[in-house]
C-alpha cells in the first residue's frame, strides 16, 4: 500500500463500523494461522523424534527450545493480525519450517562446533541458532509491518548500493581469513559478512535502474553480429559497472558462492525487465568465457574444478568434504536413518566438517534420507512460487522486479549450495538459507522475508456493497408503491 497512511481507518465488514481513529484494525489470518499449527507439530515430532533417540523416552530434545519457537511463530502472527494488512498467508509457514528444519539440526549436532560467550551466559549451536532465529523474527515482522512505501528504497538506489560495495571493500581491507576466503567483518563483539546483506542491496538497486530504464533496454537496441542486438552501453553501463565492482570483489576474496549468486539474479532480472532472450544467452556466453579466465588466473577457482570432477583423487585432502558428504547420501538412502541416528561423531568432531554452515544439507540427507531432502527443495521452491506470485500482482515495474529479484536471491542461493553438496557443480562456501547456522546470514534472509511480505500487501479491504432497505423491495404479487 504504497503512499497510503499508515493508521487509516478501515471499515468493518462484519461489525460495520470503522477502526478507532489512529488504529488499524485487526484481521484474521486463518490460511496462515493453520499452516503455523502444522509446522509447529512437525517441528515438534522432530524434537520428540530427537529426543528419543538421545533418552530411549519420547520427549522433545529441548523443550524449552521448542516453546519459545512456537511462542515466536505465535507471536509473529499476532503481529500481522494486528497490523491489519493483507499481506500473503503462505510465505511465513514456508520459512517457518525451513527454519524450524534448521533449528533442531543445530540442536542434533555437537554444540560445542560454535560456542560463545554473551554477558554471564555461555550458549552453544542450538542456543545461540535460537537467538539468532529471534532477532530474525523482529527483523521480519517490524519489516513487514513498518514498510508502507517503497519511494525511499528507488530514489536512493545509488546511495545504498555504493553503501554495500563499501562495507564489501572493508571487508576486503579489514576482514579475516575464514579457510582462505576473506567474508567476515568484525566491528567490535559483532562478526558479520557483508555479502549477505549486499546481496539485497543490489537487488534493490538492479530493481530500480531497471524499472527506470526498462523500455529503454527493450527496445533501443543496438546489432552487435548479424540477428543479435544488445542494449545501448550508456544505459547499460551503470549497472553493469555496478555489477563488475561486486563480482570483482567477491572474486578476489575468494567468494565464488556469492559471486554465481549475484551473477545469475542479474540475468534473471534482466530477463523479466527486458523479455529478451538474447540478453540470457550472451550473458551465459560471457559467465562461461569470465569463469575460464578465472580458472586459468587463480590456482583456487582450479582446485574446485579439479575437485568437483574427481573428489576421489585425494579423499583425505581437497576432496574430503565433498566424499563425506557422498558417503552421508549414501547412508541415509531414500528414508533417512532417523533424527539424531546419523554417524557418530569421528575423533569428537562430526564426519562432515562445516555441517553446521555449508553442508547442512548433508545431515538432512543422512537422517530424513532423500525424503527429507526433496522435501526442503520443496519448501524453497514455495518460498520462490510466493515470491513471482507478489510479483505477478504488483502495481508497477519496480515492486515486481524487486519481489522477484528477492525470490530469486532465495531460490538461487538454495540451488547454488544444493547443486554443490550433490556435486552437480563445483562446490561454493555459502549458506543454506534459514537453515544454516549464521546470524548474518538469518538476518538478510529475514530482510528479504520481511519486504515479501510488505510488497504482498493488497491494501484495505473494500468496503461491502450496501444493503438495500426492506421498504424498498417490492413484496411479491403486490405492485410497489408510487409517490404522486
Amino acid at each position: 500500500m504504497s503512499g497510503s497512511l499508515a493508521g487509516a481507518a478501515v471499515p468493518s465488514p462484519a461489525a460495520g463500523t470503522p477502526a478507532l481513529p489512529g488504529f488499524p484494525r485487526p484481521r484474521a489470518r486463518r490460511r496462515e494461522l493453520g499452516l503455523l499449527l502444522a509446522v509447529a507439530a512437525a517441528i515438534a515430532v522432530g524434537s520428540l523424534s530427537l529426543g528419543l533417540q538421545r533418552t530411549g523416552r519420547p520427549e522433545p530434545a529441548d523443550p524449552a527450545a521448542l516453546a519459545l519457537f512456537v511462542g515466536g511463530l505465535l507471536v509473529v502472527h499476532l503481529a500481522l493480525v494486528a497490523s491489519g494488512r493483507r499481506v500473503d498467508e503462505v510465505l511465513l509457514p514456508a520459512v517457518a519450517l525451513l527454519a524450524g528444519i534448521g533449528l533442531l539440526l543445530m540442536e542434533r549436532l555437537p554444540q560445542d562446533l560454535v560456542v560463545q560467550r554473551i554477558g554471564p551466559w555461555t550458549l552453544g549451536l542450538g542456543e545461540l541458532q535460537l537467538l539468532w532465529l529471534g532477532l530474525a523474527a523482529v527483523v521480519a515482522t517490524t519489516t513487514a509491518v513498518l514498510l508502507r512505501s517503497d519511494r525511499w528504497l528507488r530514489l536512493y538506489k545509488y546511495t545504498w548500493a555504493a553503501a554495500g560495495l563499501g562495507l564489501l571493500a572493508l571487508t576486503f581491507v579489514f576482514g579475516s581469513d575464514v579457510n582462505g576466503s576473506r567474508l567476515t567483518l568484525q566491528l567490535g563483539p559483532i562478526a558479520g559478512q557483508p555479502s549477505e546483506l549486499l546481496k539485497v542491496i543490489l537487488v534493490v538497486f538492479f530493481a530500480a535502474y531497471l524499472a527506470e530504464n526498462r523500455v529503454l533496454l527493450a527496445d533501443a537496441r543496438v546489432r552487435v553480429l548479424g540477428p543479435i542486438s544488445v542494449p545501448p552501453l550508456p544505459y547499460l553501463a551503470p549497472i553493469g559497472a555496478m555489477l563488475a565492482i561486486a563480482l570483482g570483489i567477491v572474486v578476489v576474496q575468494r567468494d565464488l558462492g556469492a559471486a554465481l549468486l549475484f551473477y545469475a539474479v542479474f540475468l534473471g532480472l534482466l530477463y523479466l525487465a527486458t523479455g529478451r532472450r538474447t540478453d540470457v544467452v550472451l550473458g551465459l556466453l560471457l559467465f562461461v568465457a569470465g569463469f575460464a579466465l578465472l580458472a586459468a588466473l587463480f590456482p583456487h577457482v582450479q582446485q574446485r574444478i579439479a575437485t568437483w570432477l574427481d573428489p576421489w583423487n585425494d579423499p583425505l585432502g581437497d576432496g574430503y568434504q565433498l566424499v563425506q558428504a557422498l558417503h552421508a547420501f549414501a547412508r541415509g538412502g531414500l528414508l533417512g536413518t532417523g533424527l539424531g541416528a546419523g554417524l557418530p561423531e569421528i575423533a569428537g568432531r562430526p564426519p562432515v566438517p562445516a555441517v553446521h554452515t555449508d553442508f547442512p544439507l548433508a545431515a538432512i540427507g543422512e537422517e530424513l534420507g532423500m525424503t527429507g531432502v526433496v522435501a526442503v527443495l520443496a519448501a524453497y521452491l514455495l518460498v520462490v512460487g510466493r515470491g513471482l506470485r507478489i510479483a505477478a500482482s504488483s502495481r508497477d515495474d519496480f515492486r515486481a522486479l524487486l519481489a522477484a529479484g528477492l525470490a530469486l536471491v532465495v531460490g538461487v542461493q538454495a540451488a547454488v549450495i544444493a547443486g554443490g553438496t550433490l556435486e552437480l557443480i563445483p562446490l561454493t562456501g555459502i549458506t543454506l538459507p534459514f537453515v544454516s547456522y549464521g546470524g548474518s546470514s538469518l538476518l538478510a534472509n529475514a530482510l528479504v522475508v520481511g519486504i515479501l511480505l510488505a510488497l504482498s500487501d493488497a491494501g484495505p479491504e473494500p468496503p461491502p456493497p450496501p444493503r438495500p432497505h426492506r421498504a424498498s423491495i417490492p413484496r411479491p404479487g403486490r405492485r410497489p408503491e408510487t409517490v404522486p
